[in-house]
């Protein structure tokens, strides 16, 4: 949880006034709903974080092979003792029905983006200037920490559709 929320602070910081730090396309989907993003730049900007996060689990599947063949004995599995796809992707512990699975991602989700406008909206509280990283990091942490337990707090389509695909093709299979 603190390494995601972190991460997510510095992609914030990296990505905040060059892109407004699209990371995510629930956000991106609602910024367009809102008008403060273009339709026309979705797909490109939904492309982008699937492209990224795709990258992104090619490059911790490479650096951190020998580990997970090491540990799984070259068996990629989704679920069981040794299971090593959730390094990858969230999925939901095996107590959960597909309902709560599924209203447990939409609350997460929900609960970030209704906490993201707060943060910038101008007629609330919001975060001083320069401070939407750590405000933004340490929402995804207590999301995390609070909503996490069931299903892993994926509350960001293409960071985790990005992960699967890649994952698929690397040999873990459906």
């Amino acid at each position: 949880n603190v390494g995601f929320g972190l991460s997510v602070a510095m992609g914030v910081h990296v990505g905040g006034k060059v892109s407004g730090a699209h990371m995510n396309a629930a956000v991106s989907f609602t910024m367009c709903v809102f008008g403060r993003l273009r339709w026309k730049m979705f797909p490109l900007y939904v492309f982008a974080q699937f492209l990224g996060s795709f990258l992104a689990a090619g490059t911790i599947f490479l650096l951190y092979y020998d580990a997970i063949h090491h540990y799984c004995g070259g068996n990629f599995t989704v679920s069981g003792p040794k299971a090593t796809a959730g390094i990858f992707a969230t999925y939901p512990a095996p107590y959960i029905s597909i309902y709560t699975g599924f209203f447990d991602q939409v609350l997460g989700t929900a609960m970030l983006l209704l906490c993201l406008m707060a943060l910038a909206d101008q007629r609330n509280q919001p975060v001083m200037s320069g401070g939407e990283p750590v405000g933004v990091g340490l929402l995804v942490l207590l999301i995390g920490v609070s909503l996490g337990s069931n299903s892993g707090y994926a509350i960001n389509p293409t960071r985790d559709l990005g992960p699967r695909v890649f994952t698929l093709m690397a040999g873990w299979g459906m």
